[in-house]
Protein backbone atom coordinates (compact mmCIF):
# COMPACT_ATOMS: atom_id res chain seq x y z
CA UNK A 1 0.00 0.00 0.00
CA UNK A 2 1.11 3.23 -1.12
CA UNK A 3 -0.22 6.81 0.48
CA UNK A 4 0.53 9.38 -1.60
CA UNK A 5 2.18 11.79 1.56
CA UNK A 6 5.34 12.09 3.85
CA UNK A 7 5.00 10.79 6.84
CA UNK A 8 6.22 8.42 9.29
CA UNK A 9 3.18 7.73 11.77
CA UNK A 10 1.60 6.47 8.19
CA UNK A 11 4.07 3.38 8.03
CA UNK A 12 2.16 2.41 11.55
CA UNK A 13 -0.80 0.56 10.55
CA UNK A 14 -1.79 1.48 7.38
CA UNK A 15 0.79 1.81 4.76
CA UNK A 16 4.12 -0.08 3.52
CA UNK A 17 4.98 2.94 1.28
CA UNK A 18 5.33 6.68 1.48
CA UNK A 19 6.42 9.26 -1.46
CA UNK A 20 10.11 11.03 -1.03
CA UNK A 21 8.70 14.53 -1.55
CA UNK A 22 11.43 16.16 0.28
CA UNK A 23 14.61 13.97 -1.70
CA UNK A 24 12.67 15.31 -4.73
CA UNK A 25 12.32 18.68 -3.38
CA UNK A 26 16.13 18.46 -2.33
CA UNK A 27 17.59 17.23 -6.13
CA UNK A 28 15.73 19.89 -7.35
CA UNK A 29 17.43 22.87 -5.52
CA UNK A 30 20.71 21.31 -6.31
CA UNK A 31 20.02 20.96 -9.75
CA UNK A 32 18.39 24.98 -9.67
CA UNK A 33 22.13 26.40 -8.03
CA UNK A 34 19.61 26.82 -4.84
CA UNK A 35 21.72 23.91 -2.36
CA UNK A 36 24.77 21.91 -2.93
CA UNK A 37 25.18 18.22 -1.99
CA UNK A 38 25.37 18.85 2.00
CA UNK A 39 21.16 18.76 1.47
CA UNK A 40 20.84 15.43 0.45
CA UNK A 41 23.49 13.93 3.40
CA UNK A 42 20.59 16.00 5.69
CA UNK A 43 17.65 14.25 3.38
CA UNK A 44 19.26 10.86 3.88
CA UNK A 45 20.37 11.28 7.41
CA UNK A 46 16.50 12.36 8.21
CA UNK A 47 15.29 9.85 6.23
CA UNK A 48 16.92 7.06 8.04
CA UNK A 49 16.34 8.16 11.41
CA UNK A 50 12.63 9.33 11.08
CA UNK A 51 11.10 6.76 9.53
CA UNK A 52 10.80 2.74 11.06
CA UNK A 53 13.10 0.24 9.92
CA UNK A 54 12.07 -1.29 6.10
CA UNK A 55 10.01 1.43 5.25
CA UNK A 56 9.91 1.83 1.72
CA UNK A 57 10.29 5.52 0.18
CA UNK A 58 8.92 5.84 -3.25
CA UNK A 59 11.70 8.56 -5.21
CA UNK A 60 11.08 10.06 -8.29
CA UNK A 61 11.77 12.76 -10.64
CA UNK A 62 8.45 13.60 -11.65
CA UNK A 63 4.74 12.40 -10.97
CA UNK A 64 1.11 14.40 -11.82
CA UNK A 65 1.59 16.46 -9.89
CA UNK A 66 4.94 17.56 -10.63
CA UNK A 67 4.59 17.46 -13.72
CA UNK A 68 1.20 19.85 -14.03
CA UNK A 69 1.95 21.98 -11.36
CA UNK A 70 5.36 23.13 -11.07
CA UNK A 71 7.06 22.04 -14.82
CA UNK A 72 8.21 18.54 -16.62
CA UNK A 73 11.29 17.00 -15.07
CA UNK A 74 13.29 18.91 -18.12
CA UNK A 75 12.45 21.84 -16.48
CA UNK A 76 12.63 20.94 -13.12
CA UNK A 77 16.58 19.66 -13.45
CA UNK A 78 17.79 20.63 -16.53
CA UNK A 79 21.73 19.87 -16.80
CA UNK A 80 21.47 17.62 -14.19
CA UNK A 81 18.30 15.39 -14.91
CA UNK A 82 20.07 12.41 -16.10
CA UNK A 83 22.34 12.40 -13.08
CA UNK A 84 19.16 12.85 -10.40
CA UNK A 85 17.42 9.87 -12.36
CA UNK A 86 20.09 7.45 -11.89
CA UNK A 87 20.07 8.43 -7.99
CA UNK A 88 16.29 7.44 -7.68
CA UNK A 89 17.29 4.13 -8.93
CA UNK A 90 20.07 3.34 -7.01
CA UNK A 91 19.45 4.94 -3.76
CA UNK A 92 17.42 3.20 -1.38
CA UNK A 93 13.97 3.92 -2.26
CA UNK A 94 11.62 2.08 -4.85
CA UNK A 95 11.99 4.00 -7.80
CA UNK A 96 8.50 5.54 -9.80
CA UNK A 97 8.59 6.51 -13.41
CA UNK A 98 5.92 8.57 -14.30
CA UNK A 99 3.90 7.98 -17.34
CA UNK A 100 6.10 9.92 -20.60
CA UNK A 101 9.41 9.88 -19.11
CA UNK A 102 10.50 6.87 -21.16
CA UNK A 103 9.54 8.82 -24.13
CA UNK A 104 11.21 11.58 -23.23
CA UNK A 105 7.95 13.61 -22.65
CA UNK A 106 8.38 17.54 -22.91
CA UNK A 107 5.42 18.60 -22.39
CA UNK A 108 3.44 19.37 -18.69
CA UNK A 109 0.09 17.10 -19.32
CA UNK A 110 -3.23 18.63 -18.74
CA UNK A 111 -4.26 17.17 -15.40
CA UNK A 112 -8.18 17.46 -15.77
CA UNK A 113 -8.61 16.15 -19.49
CA UNK A 114 -7.07 13.45 -21.40
CA UNK A 115 -3.99 14.64 -23.05
CA UNK A 116 -2.47 11.82 -25.16
CA UNK A 117 1.17 11.54 -24.35
CA UNK A 118 3.65 11.33 -27.75
CA UNK A 119 5.33 7.46 -27.32
CA UNK A 120 8.58 7.39 -29.18
CA UNK A 121 11.90 5.75 -28.49
CA UNK A 122 14.34 7.55 -26.36
CA UNK A 123 17.30 7.24 -24.82
CA UNK A 124 16.03 7.98 -21.34
CA UNK A 125 13.61 4.88 -21.72
CA UNK A 126 17.03 2.69 -22.47
CA UNK A 127 18.31 4.10 -19.61
CA UNK A 128 15.37 3.56 -17.20
CA UNK A 129 15.22 -0.06 -18.75
CA UNK A 130 18.87 -0.81 -18.19
CA UNK A 131 19.13 0.75 -14.77
CA UNK A 132 15.38 -1.10 -13.50
CA UNK A 133 17.16 -4.62 -15.29
CA UNK A 134 20.39 -3.70 -12.51
CA UNK A 135 17.81 -2.93 -9.72
CA UNK A 136 15.89 -6.37 -10.22
CA UNK A 137 19.52 -8.66 -10.89
CA UNK A 138 21.64 -6.88 -7.86
CA UNK A 139 20.12 -7.43 -4.46
CA UNK A 140 21.93 -4.80 -2.96
CA UNK A 141 20.16 -2.28 -4.47
CA UNK A 142 16.28 -4.11 -3.28
CA UNK A 143 14.45 -1.77 -0.77
CA UNK A 144 14.24 -2.34 3.20
CA UNK A 145 14.79 -5.27 4.76
CA UNK A 146 15.70 -7.05 1.39
CA UNK A 147 18.34 -5.08 0.03
CA UNK A 148 21.89 -3.04 1.79
CA UNK A 149 21.61 0.67 3.32
CA UNK A 150 23.82 3.56 1.56
CA UNK A 151 27.10 4.31 3.20
CA UNK A 152 28.93 7.33 2.83
CA UNK A 153 32.37 7.61 1.06
CA UNK A 154 33.91 10.50 2.03
CA UNK A 155 35.77 12.33 -0.89
CA UNK A 156 37.85 15.66 -1.68
CA UNK A 157 34.65 17.51 -2.64
CA UNK A 158 32.43 16.73 -0.01
CA UNK A 159 29.68 19.47 -1.36
CA UNK A 160 29.79 18.76 -4.80
CA UNK A 161 30.49 14.81 -5.29
CA UNK A 162 28.35 12.41 -3.61
CA UNK A 163 29.44 9.34 -3.26
CA UNK A 164 27.78 5.74 -1.45
CA UNK A 165 28.50 2.13 -1.47
CA UNK A 166 25.62 0.23 -1.16
CA UNK A 167 26.76 -3.87 -0.36
CA UNK A 168 25.45 -7.53 1.26
CA UNK A 169 26.80 -10.56 1.25
CA UNK A 170 26.09 -11.06 -2.47
CA UNK A 171 26.38 -7.82 -4.08
CA UNK A 172 28.21 -4.35 -4.09
CA UNK A 173 27.54 -1.17 -5.52
CA UNK A 174 30.08 2.23 -5.61
CA UNK A 175 28.15 5.20 -7.09
CA UNK A 176 29.58 8.96 -7.21
CA UNK A 177 27.75 11.92 -8.79
CA UNK A 178 29.14 15.08 -9.08
CA UNK A 179 25.89 17.48 -8.72
CA UNK A 180 27.87 20.23 -9.63
CA UNK A 181 28.37 22.55 -12.67
CA UNK A 182 31.92 21.86 -13.35
CA UNK A 183 34.48 19.55 -13.95
CA UNK A 184 35.93 17.78 -10.89
CA UNK A 185 38.98 15.45 -10.41
CA UNK A 186 37.54 13.22 -7.29
CA UNK A 187 39.51 11.09 -4.78
CA UNK A 188 38.09 8.90 -1.96
CA UNK A 189 39.00 8.52 1.54
CA UNK A 190 38.87 5.03 3.33
CA UNK A 191 38.77 1.61 2.15
CA UNK A 192 34.43 1.39 1.40
CA UNK A 193 34.84 1.64 -2.42
CA UNK A 194 37.94 -0.99 -2.82
CA UNK A 195 37.49 -3.37 -5.06
CA UNK A 196 37.03 -4.86 -8.82
CA UNK A 197 34.02 -3.85 -10.81
CA UNK A 198 32.31 -3.12 -14.23
CA UNK A 199 31.79 0.38 -14.62
CA UNK A 200 27.55 -0.28 -15.40
CA UNK A 201 27.55 2.18 -18.08
CA UNK A 202 30.90 1.97 -19.92
CA UNK A 203 30.89 -2.02 -19.36
CA UNK A 204 34.93 -0.88 -18.07
CA UNK A 205 36.51 -3.61 -15.84
CA UNK A 206 38.06 -1.46 -13.34
CA UNK A 207 39.87 -1.58 -9.83
CA UNK A 208 39.54 0.45 -7.18
CA UNK A 209 42.53 0.68 -4.83
CA UNK A 210 43.87 3.25 -2.49
CA UNK A 211 44.65 6.62 -4.36
CA UNK A 212 42.18 5.96 -7.20
CA UNK A 213 40.63 9.22 -8.64
CA UNK A 214 37.95 9.73 -11.10
CA UNK A 215 37.32 12.63 -13.45
CA UNK A 216 34.10 13.73 -13.76
CA UNK A 217 32.25 16.47 -15.90
CA UNK A 218 29.79 19.09 -14.61
CA UNK A 219 26.61 16.32 -13.72
CA UNK A 220 28.59 13.49 -14.45
CA UNK A 221 27.94 10.10 -12.61
CA UNK A 222 29.26 6.58 -12.35
CA UNK A 223 27.74 3.57 -10.64
CA UNK A 224 30.37 0.61 -10.56
CA UNK A 225 29.43 -2.54 -10.35
CA UNK A 226 30.98 -5.16 -8.28
CA UNK A 227 32.50 -8.15 -10.13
Amino acid sequence: MLAEWEARDLHAEAFDMTCAWRGNETMHKICAGKADVNGLYIYYSWNECAFPENSLRMTFVSNHDKNAWEGTMWEQFGDGLNAAIVLSVVDDGMPLIYNGQEAGNKKRLEFFKKDPIVWQEHYLGKRYHDLFVLLKENTALWHAKWGAKMIKVPNSFESEIFSFVRQNDKDKVFAVFNFSTKTQQVSFKETLYHGHYTDFFTKEKVSLIENYKITLKAWDYRVFVKE
